[in-house]
């Protein structure tokens, strides 16, 4: 059996979750789901079709409210009171599976469109950037390795890099956790490899959580991984520890 770490206190979290329960129907999408993901670290969370990934991604950025359980994000915030919109200005960004960027514009615009504050209208016809917005919007362009593209319009690049693209744009609201759902679905294995070692530049400065099917991505992530099934944590531990899990090979990688 994977042994996993005792439960930490809640306030030593970036997000805890406890006894999360969600029903559809009838049916258990989450099924009494804890698990916890400390400040700064890369987490993966795996699992076969219907195991609650979504779900659970969709509990914790307010898309869903949970039947039952506690979901506290950066130490003690309650994320079941909170709608999507607060929970984003919190500092919890989500990258969905398919890219969604604006593809008529450059790659600097749409980063520019991404800036964290609300700017009205009128705001925007006048708006110009600061110097330090520009400084960031190179600094985040260098991070997702699309420099030599800033000018490029967004609907021209590869799917690997309108992934990176939106990814870019979730560093721009500059966010303490990262939910990111699958991000090396349709890559070359190239913009693969470079994915993972961009994600985990990225964890050096903020918090991710990764769902993902392939496992050579997961390997190449080198972080702990958490198996969920039916809507519970199955196992935790290094890839090693639950590739290795009886459980694991019989309902997910067995098959």
């Amino acid at each position: 059996m994977t042994t996993t770490r005792g439960k930490p206190e809640s306030h030593d979290t970036i997000l805890y979750l406890d006894g999360v329960s969600v029903s559809f129907d009838g049916f258990k999408a989450l099924n009494n789901l804890s698990f916890y993901v400390m400040a700064g670290e890369l987490r993966a969370i795996i699992g076969p079709n219907g195991a609650g990934k979504t779900t659970m991604m969709d509990v914790v950025t307010g898309k869903t409210r949970p039947d039952t359980g506690d979901v506290f994000f950066n130490g003690g915030i309650d994320l079941t009171k909170l709608g999507e919109a607060r929970i984003a200005n919190l500092g919890i960004g989500r990258k969905f599976q398919k890219p969604t960027v604006f593809e008529n514009q450059t790659v600097t615009e749409n980063l520019e469109l991404a800036l964290k504050g609300n700017r009205k209208v009128f705001e925007n016809l006048f708006f110009r950037l600061a110097p330090e917005q520009k400084d960031r919007i190179d600094e985040v362009l260098a991070t997702i390795n699309l420099t030599d593209s800033r000018t490029n319009q967004a609907g021209s690049l590869s799917h690997g890099q309108k992934q990176w693209l939106e990814i870019g744009m979730l560093l721009m609201q500059d966010p303490e956790l990262l939910l990111v759902d699958e991000p090396a679905a349709g890559m070359t294995d190239h913009e693969t490899e470079q994915t993972a070692v961009l994600l985990k530049e990225i964890a050096k400065s903020h918090s991710v959580v990764v769902v993902e099917h392939d496992m050579e991505f997961v390997r190449a992530l080198d972080c702990r991984v958490t198996v969920l099934h039916e809507g519970t944590v199955l196992a935790e531990g290094s890839l090693d520890l639950v590739q290795n899990d009886a459980r694991v090979i019989e309902v997910y990688l067995g098959r």
